[in-house]
């Protein structure tokens, strides 16, 4: 089993490159970071994880930027998002920002996308709440059309693109209906997750990893449906507080990555957690 972490990175923590440098060297798979533009200061959106929302959703890093300096710094460290908010994004621009980073780190980077929580922060970006699942879904062909080798017009329900000159494409190769970077569509289990899931995506980030051994079955079903191989699927537990005992439990589940939550700390914190954590690998 592969051992990833992710940590809300900000303007008072560690540095995306010392981080980076020791996630290699101890022999960690991946850094996956968090992505927040910004937190409206009148909100009604409660916190997912209930009580006053953390100080570091407001002072996050940008994701991409972050995992470019980790890129520069690394050779073989998996590079991720966990979540890219595709529906506040612009699709053009974020699909060439993901096909230079996966380009400029030899094909390292993971696409972890969702459709947030935060009404008020969405909003300011001109998402309609009730629709951000099918904006999601119309992005992703979008950005999809770009990557592929040939120039592909679009045309969706909330947006389009011509045919066009789109370079770097993605270094990974296509997988089934799945072109671009790999992408976990992370969100709790449902059906229309499921079947996002099945329709462009590589596999499920569920976070936390709680209620794999009743969703898994049913998403595998969705899965092969869709007609899609059933050992391509992949399940990445994210975010998870992790013992022995948990990690065997998925183990048995077919997992072969785990993301494991770090403290957004400063150094010498957050390499206290690292130690505790190696052993793990």
């Amino acid at each position: 089993m592969r051992i990833s972490v992710t940590v809300f990175l900000t303007d008072e923590t560690v540095t995306p490159t010392r981080l980076a440098r020791e996630l290699e060297a101890r022999g960690f798979a991946g850094l996956y970071l968090p992505e927040h533009t910004h937190i409206p200061v009148e909100r009604t959106s409660p916190y997912p994880a209930g009580g006053d929302l953390p100080r570091e959703y407001g002072r996050t890093l940008d994701p991409f930027v972050a995992l470019g300096q980790a890129a520069a710094v690394t050779d073989r460290l998996g590079l991720g998002t966990g979540i890219t908010l595709v529906a506040q994004h612009d699709p053009i621009d974020l699909a060439k920002q993901i096909a230079t980073l996966d380009h400029l780190s030899g094909g390292r980077f993971t696409l972890g996308l969702g459709y947030g929580w935060n009404v008020e922060e969405a909003a300011d970006h001109g998402v309609r709440w009730g629709t951000r699942r099918a904006l999601v879904r119309d992005r992703m062909a979008l950005m999809r059309a770009l990557w592929t080798q040939e120039p592909t017009a679009y045309a969706g329900e909330f947006g389009g693109v011509r045919a066009s000159l789109a370079h770097p494409k993605p270094v990974q190769e296509p997988r089934g209906p799945v072109t671009g970077p790999r992408t976990l569509v992370g969100g709790a289990a449902g059906p229309r997750l499921f079947a996002h899931i099945a329709e462009f995506a590589d596999g499920w980030l569920p976070i936390g990893g709680r209620g794999l051994t009743e969703a898994l079955p049913v998403l595998r079903s969705v899965w092969q449906d869709a007609g899609r191989d059933p050992a391509a699927l992949q399940i990445v537990p994210y975010a998870v507080r992790p013992t022995p005992g948990k990690l065997a439990h998925y183990a048995e589940l077919g997992v072969e990555e785990v993301v494991l939550q770090l403290p957004p700390a400063g150094e010498a914190e957050v390499l206290r957690a690292l130690d505790a954590y190696t052993p793990l690998l």
